[in-house]
């Protein structure tokens, strides 16, 4: 019996040392805040060089031009908000990372409150959308890493001064959003909101990427893109919405010669009223776009009411013979919008319908019935695009297959252009069940998957890749994809 009571005894304690391990694990412990380097108080002045940790839900005001240094770092926490003066920038040498979270992002702009003008409508002349406040965040060839996750950045596009100098740009040019220039750095941009500028939004000139998730509005005044990528970028744009873009939403161009192709993947974009700042005739600006040597995929993207669809760039013209694309979503209120879903000449684009878009090109609309090997384009000799001038007739697309947003009319209600419409404002985007557009997309890996270019392992700091989602646009139908 003693030797039962014993046992009984070990028994015992050995199921309340597990019980009390359970209890143990089951505690959720909060990871603290990443610091890098001294935190920074937020009653200090900012100007000059800068470098260290913004403390989470504090306030810091910029009094003048900051720069972080090569070999330095600027770190934001959670909840971090940076006033910036008129006329001032943020110059990147080093590195800047910007780590808001969904629940308590970000903010970099204006040291005042705007009123957003972004009633239906409203005179872009008297938008302050458009005036230009700050000159954004310009990175010189020596930084190697930008990394902003749930950062709200508004009102950039001002003319620099005389008194300062980023590279490529002299006195009286406009600023880009942010400016990011090294070939060899890594630069992420995550779940965060990008509203107002006068040129584009996102400038990457060469360099590793992910832009996933983001919201872009009113980018451009008269011209500009929401994120346009040049000679030796490569990476993904991803599950991106882009409403009002002044010309292209996103765009990959490969101007000049790099040991690096342009090479950049489009996939579940939404893309609304995109391209009508931007006149120019030959059908720059709409959607999406690639040119002058860029090569990529581009699948999943629901193009709404833009000035122009997915634009295959003839003239200098994009790696055609190594472009990848299709299950696209097109709708648009008018015949001169559907006309365009398939950019024509003159617009010197090369793009060929495909049987996987929607809606489905047919022999009925497009007069040669093997329009999928010849339409607007065939390859000569020497591999070079040659147009073959078959237009078609996109009457029979006109105002059909309404993709069923939660909350935007379609088509779109008490406008004059569709231009009167380039900002998110009480609109919900996301698709109900019964859309048309569920379901529409692929993912089959053998035709879409992300290039994922960006070499940070870091936990903290690694970019978060959404795979191609089978319900067309930004928006999954699971609660996946753009979180805004």
């Amino acid at each position: 019996m003693k030797t039962k009571n014993i046992y009984l005894c070990i028994m015992g304690f050995a199921v309340s040392l597990l019980l009390a391990s359970c209890a143990k694990n089951s505690v959720s412990v909060s990871t603290p805040p990443l610091v890098i380097g001294q935190t920074i108080s937020a009653g200090t002045p900012l100007s000059g060089s800068v470098k260290g940790t913004m403390l989470s839900g504090q306030t810091y005001t910029m009094t003048g031009n900051i720069t972080i240094n090569q070999g330095d770092t600027l770190l934001m926490q959670p909840g971090v908000h940076l006033k910036v003066g008129r006329g001032l920038t943020i110059l990147v040498k080093g590195v800047f990372i910007s780590l808001g979270t969904k629940d308590n992002p970000n903010y970099i702009g204006p040291d005042k409150t705007f009123t957003k003008t972004d009633q239906v409508g409203y005179p872009i002349q008297s938008d302050s959308a458009y005036c230009g406040y700050w000159t954004g965040i310009n990175c010189e060839p020596t930084c190697t890493l930008v990394d902003i996750k749930w950062t709200h950045i508004d009102y950039t596009g001002a003319s620099f001064p005389a008194n300062f100098f980023p590279t490529g740009k002299s006195a009286g040019d406009t600023s880009f959003g942010l400016y990011f220039q090294n070939i060899n750095g890594n630069f992420i941009l995550e779940d965060s909101w990008m509203y107002g500028c006068i040129d584009d939004a996102i400038r990457i000139s060469a360099g590793k990427f992910e832009v996933m998730r983001n919201t872009f509005e009113k980018c451009g005044y008269t011209g500009g893109d929401g994120v346009n990528v040049k000679s030796g970028a490569v990476g993904d744009m991803a599950y991106n919405l882009c409403v009002g873009s002044a010309t292209n939403a996103t765009k990959a161009a490969m101007p000049n010669s790099t040991n690096v192709q342009t090479n950049v993947n489009m996939y579940n974009n939404t893309y609304i009223n995109c391209g009508y700042r931007q006149s120019d005739p030959t059908g720059r600006g709409g959607s999406l776009n690639y040119e002058s040597g860029a090569k990529g995929e581009a699948y999943n993207n629901l193009i709404v009411n833009c000035r122009v669809g997915l634009r295959i760039h003839n003239n200098p013209a994009a790696d055609v013979q190594h472009m990848k694309y299709g299950y696209n979503y097109s709708y648009g209120d008018s015949l001169s919008v559907c006309d365009m879903f398939y950019p024509v000449p003159p617009t010197t684009s090369v793009t060929v319908p495909q049987p996987t878009d929607v809606p489905i090109p047919t022999s009925t609309i497009f007069p040669d019935s093997i329009y999928s090997a010849t339409y607007l384009y065939q390859l000569d000799a020497s591999g070079n695009a040659v147009h073959m001038v078959k237009p078609y007739d996109g009457s029979s697309f006109v105002q059909k297959g309404n993709p069923l947003f939660v909350n935007f009319p379609l088509p779109e209600q008490g406008i004059t252009r569709l231009s009167d419409i380039s900002a998110v404002g009480n609109y919900n985007f996301r698709l109900q069940s019964s859309s048309p557009a569920a379901g529409k997309g692929t993912t089959d890996p053998a035709l879409i998957a992300p290039i994922e270019a960006v070499q940070i392992t870091n936990a903290n700091l690694k970019p978060t890749i959404t795979m191609p989602g089978a319900d067309m646009g930004c928006y999954q139908l699971d609660g996946s994809g753009n979180q805004h």
